[in-house]
């Protein structure tokens, strides 16, 4: 009896944990309780049939109630700015008052020359707020609470309303990922049950890989301000730099167990080039969002765990742009709801938070606009003061492909951008008209231009929540000079297109292996049954020198004749640009064109491990990479499913970082495959295990740090201090190696997150690529991990079998504007079997 009478106890008791009565929202949980609201407005519920919060928002029903708003609304004007990879629409509202909106154009050119030197009074000018809304798709809050701001804003009546409208500009993006907001509802929505169950171990709070964080190609695209790669971060920026909001605010979510956090973060982790009064102005934001989360109970922090130190970040990229960024970070219920310290979490409750935050930063705005707007001003009127005369001088003489995806960069930033007027050579290194570009330093985006080029390896702390360094000229191994002159600039350009050359001939043609696109026309060529051949030396033929890993393409036994053949290589020379030189005789100063050193190549037939056990980003820059960069196919295969897979279809296979091992019957699968002829190439943490089954045997350096008068309360910051969150080192190259066909130098930059210290080969010839005795370049890292660094190496090959193993310590594309890394990955598919 006892024991049955236990039983129900424990049933009960772990019913009440796990079965929770959650009443569905009302509309008026969320709103102020002192304003009314127009009925000719559509309320959320009268579009998505529930009230926000009962269900999450999918994407396209969010932009359904969007455009609603916008057609009922004379508040709201929209635009559709672009689409994501998956053709969702990148749309924009601008609301303020049916005045404003008559006058958009005017308030908006006014509003940009305050940044562009205008004199004009700000007494009476609006103030331009970006409100941008989980740009993590599985932090939903922020989007399904952009659904009731909307409708606060476009349908709230009274003199607080109006006047905000009259005296604010609000560029209001209610998905900054459209793509992960989709992924994400979805999966929550079809494991939701009817009586909501917060048990964390339920699927509901359990996504499947890749979850629904990341966009199409699974980047963390709140990394991308700053680089712009992606078409959801270029569509913002540009509506950015068109109106130069005063405040950007970003809307994200944290683990269950916090509560809400809005900026300023830590204090001593705030970027040097951010003005100290941009920190005291978010402060002060900062007290209406106190006010406001006081009046509905909300607890909440600010000035910890974050940073404003890369201005990658939403929160932190208009910092340096004369704007307020500001992140706020709800604790998430990843779902419905969910048990957690503080109690069941639920998801009306996050989007109450999130709506909340919403409306204490227009208030704040309206509060301090002209505040706000003298800031702004001054932050130019400064920066003109600080930018000196001279220009930056970049390019790289063999590559006019790389080059120019540095200036689109630049240019999507609204910086001015000069081409080369003739040949300069600075400080020993060249820079050819058409390879080349001047950046002026005196400019109006001036600051940019230092943080988007600055070398800093100094730093007042020693933790980052982001990556330390970023410099894009070392980014895109790209020479680079701060003291250049103007007198060598020509015209402005405002977008860069390269037209191809090709010298016909009835004998070969030879295509140099520098240019960034030469790896997707190689592809083309092999994928058409082309025969071509790879440079293992050096020649020179015709009065023209050329390089390891050139290009060979014979005339003869073609499926073309001579004359298609030439039409066709033209075809591709145009339209790619890129120079196809024939040659007419195979006599050459050096290896001639029929020796054994052109070495035949075979088209790459690549498989992509990804799922459970694999780093999304990771291989997601691969896929990206492959599929947008170089139009070359790749099949994603599960890890879990690869024991069903026939591997043979492959003849290359690339495992990007893992986390663990994989089971003994797939390492043991990869090893028979590639013991056949096939390439495996492996990323980051994957060299453990594959040196631990023999596959690529290594020597991991290790290093000791003991912690010595460290308190209990220091501990976080001493083990942080030791990770190396992202830095850029000096390597040097044996460019006669295959790993190094392409590059003009023996001097590369490479990017660095791991501490996987690989001790160099007994060989030195299985050393290709070293770091330097003086490695660092760019960014933080500990003393200790520096010495470690040392000598070291980032790559390592292995002949096993008939195949080859290939590892890289680090990643060659991080968030795809590592453009000066890429070849290292495209010579690993082309040439492993040269290695």
């Amino acid at each position: 009896m006892k024991k049955s009478i236990l039983l129900l106890i424990i049933l009960a008791f772990a019913k009440a944990v796990t079965a929770q009565t959650i009443t569905p929202p009302t509309l008026g949980y969320y709103l102020p309780d002192n304003v009314t609201y127009n009925p000719e407005i559509s309320t959320p519920q009268e579009v998505l049939g529930y009230v926000p919060g009962e269900w999450h928002v999918t994407h396209d029903k969010l932009i359904e109630y969007m455009r609603t708003l916008a057609r009922e609304s004379d508040r709201i004007s929209i635009e559709n700015r672009g689409s994501t990879y998956e053709g969702r629409p990148l749309v924009l509202l601008t609301i303020t008052s049916v005045k404003n909106q008559e006058n958009l154009d005017q308030i908006q050119a006014d509003h940009v020359a305050l940044t562009e030197g205008s004199t004009a009074s700000t007494a009476n000018m609006p103030i331009v707020v970006y409100q941008g809304f989980s740009i993590h798709g599985n932090e939903p809050s922020g989007s399904n609470a952009a659904l009731l701001l909307a409708y606060h804003l476009a349908a709230g009546q009274g003199p607080e309303v109006e006047q905000l409208l009259d005296n604010t500009i609000i560029l209001f993006d209610p998905s900054f990922n459209p793509d992960g907001l989709q992924r994400f509802a979805g999966w929550v929505n079809q494991h939701k049950s009817k009586n909501v169950n917060p048990d964390s171990y339920d699927r509901e709070y359990d996504e499947a890989w890749p979850g629904g964080r990341t966009n199409h190609y699974w980047f963390d695209m709140n990394r991308d301000w700053l680089p712009v790669q992606l078409p959801e971060s270029q569509a913002r920026i540009e509506t950015f730099h068109n109106w130069m909001p005063n405040i950007l605010t970003d809307h994200h979510e944290m683990g269950t167990n916090a509560t809400f956090f809005f900026q300023p973060g830590i204090p001593s982790r705030t970027h040097p080039l951010t003005p100290k009064m941009n920190q005291q102005l978010t402060r002060e934001i900062g007290n209406y969002h106190a006010a406001e989360l006081d009046k509905i109970g909300s607890l909440y922090y600010t000035e910890e765990s974050y940073d404003d130190f890369y201005y990658g970040k939403g929160s932190t990229f208009p910092d340096i742009n004369g704007s307020i960024g500001i992140l706020f970070e709800q604790a998430s219920s990843r779902g419905h709801a969910q048990n957690s310290d503080n109690g069941v979490l639920t998801f009306p409750f996050t989007i109450r938070n999130q709506f909340t935050a919403g409306i204490s930063t227009l208030k704040a705005a309206a509060g301090m606009r002209q505040e706000i707007l003298d800031y702004q001003r001054q932050f130019y009127k400064d920066a003109k003061k600080e930018a000196t005369s001279g220009a930056i001088i970049f390019g790289d003489h063999t590559d006019a492909g790389r080059t120019d995806a540095l200036a689109d960069i630049l240019l999507r930033h609204k910086i001015e951008v000069r081409s080369l007027k003739n040949d300069v050579t600075k400080n020993g290194k060249t820079y050819k008209k058409d390879y080349a570009y001047i950046v002026p330093k005196n400019q109006k985006n001036s600051r940019l231009i230092n943080a988007m080029f600055e070398k800093r390896t100094t730093f007042q702390d020693s933790l980052f929540y982001d990556i330390s360094a970023w410099t894009f000229p070392l980014a895109f191994d790209m020479d680079y000079d701060e003291d250049a002159s103007l007198s060598d600039a020509s015209d402005k350009i405002s977008e860069k297109t390269g037209i191809g050359k090709i010298t016909v001939s009835d004998y070969a043609y030879l295509m140099p292996w520098n240019e960034y696109k030469t790896p997707m026309i190689l592809n083309i060529l092999l994928e058409e049954g082309v025969r071509a051949k790879v440079a293992m030396e050096r020649f020179t033929i015709e009065g023209k020198s050329y390089d390891y890993g050139t290009i060979l393409i014979p005339v003869q036994n073609q499926k073309w004749d001579a004359g298609e053949f030439a039409d066709r290589l033209g075809d591709i020379s145009i339209h790619e640009g890129i120079d196809f030189h024939g040659v007419q005789s195979g006599l050459t100063t050096g290896i001639d064109l029929g020796s054994r050193q052109f070495r035949a190549l075979k088209q790459p037939k690549i498989a992509l491990l990804i799922g459970d056990g694999i780093n999304p980003y990771d291989a997601g820059e691969i896929w990206h990479l492959l599929d947008q960069r170089y139009d070359i196919t790749v099949t994603k295969i599960d890890l879990s499913d690869i024991n069903r897979k026939d591997l043979s279809r492959y003849n290359t296979i690339i495992v990007p970082n893992t986390y663990g091992s994989p089971e003994n019957e797939v390492v043991d699968q990869l090893k028979e495959w590639t013991r056949s002829g096939g390439t495996l190439i492996g990323y980051r943490s994957a060299l453990r295990w594959m040196s631990s089954s023999k596959l690529l045997p290594l020597q991991f350096k290790k290093t000791e740090n003991p912690a010595k008068d460290i308190s209990f309360e220091q501990r976080s910051d001493f083990y942080g201090a030791q990770n190396i969150g992202g830095a850029i080192f000096e390597t040097k190259l044996d460019r006669s190696h295959p790993i190094a066909f392409g590059f003009k130098d023996d001097q590369l930059p490479m990017f660095r997150n791991t501490r996987l210290f690989i001790e160099p080969h007994k060989d030195s010839f299985r050393n290709p690529i070293t770091y330097t005795n003086a490695p660092l370049m760019s960014g933080y890292i500990s003393d200790i991990n520096l010495e470690a660094l040392k000598n070291t190496v980032p790559f390592q090959h292995n002949n096993y079998g008939r195949g080859d193993v290939i590892g890289f310590t680090d990643n060659t594309q991080f968030r795809a504007f590592w453009y000066g890394t890429n070849k290292l990955l495209m010579n690993a598919i082309f040439f492993a079997e040269e290695m």
